[in-house]
């Protein structure tokens, strides 16, 4: 908008000398190489652990995601007792745990104690002492043969299954229409069991009226 009279100058900041104050990002390809550098270097120095912990499969909080899965912060209490893994051995042995995680549907809980059975079985526990194996270590030849090929990612060695895709079904599976309709239904449903203790008081109380009235 033109100025037409003497008027105040619009305080829009145009005197300040902002080309010394701009930031560039000039450095991240060494950024990028020293990120790289302190990867591998990380890995060299906890082979032949991976550098990740297994983390378990969830769904995608909200109705617009939910048909989306990925990595949980960690297993439930539930599903650790499931694949009887002790609470606090899952730590040690890379399975990250989340102990405020409650387990909302069997479908989840069931892949969940799969994915930790195919990891238990796939584990290889390195005895504290060289030479001095105790129970549920491995066995030098499965030392050995761990350290020449190891996995560095649990991450791509178990991997996170897709969502479900939506799938078609024919007109005749589509089951009958509720009489008065679904919504209609759940309301009359949630009704009922919100008040059921107070129509029944109010029963009892008519009854109990009507009992007094006939003496």
């Amino acid at each position: 908008m033109a100025i037409k009279h003497n008027q105040q100058i619009p305080h829009n900041h145009f005197r300040k000398d902002w080309q010394r104050r701009v930031r560039v990002h000039f450095d991240q390809p060494g950024r990028k190489l020293r990120r790289r550098n302190a990867r591998l270097s990380k890995a060299a120095a906890v082979a032949p652990r991976p550098v990740d912990k297994l983390r378990p499969i969830v769904r995608c909080p909200t109705v617009k995601y939910n048909r989306r899965v990925r990595a949980g912060r960690g297993f439930s209490l539930e599903e650790l007792k499931e694949a009887a893994i002790p609470r606090k051995l899952a730590r040690t042995i890379g399975i990250s745990v989340d102990t405020r995680r409650q387990n909302l549907s069997v479908e989840s809980l069931t892949l969940n104690v799969e994915r930790l059975k195919a990891y238990k079985a796939r584990l290889i526990l390195f005895p504290r002492k060289a030479g001095q194996a105790k129970a549920g270590d491995a066995s030098k030849e499965e030392v050995s043969a761990a350290q020449k090929e190891y996995t560095k990612s649990t991450k791509a060695a178990f991997p996170h299954a897709a969502a479900v895709a939506v799938t078609e079904i024919k007109k005749s599976d589509v089951p009958a229409a509720v009489e008065g309709g679904a919504y209609r239904k759940l309301r009359d449903s949630r009704s009922e069991q919100r008040y059921a203790g107070a129509r029944e008081k109010r029963a009892k109380d008519k009854a109990d009226e009507a009992a007094a009235s006939k003496k």
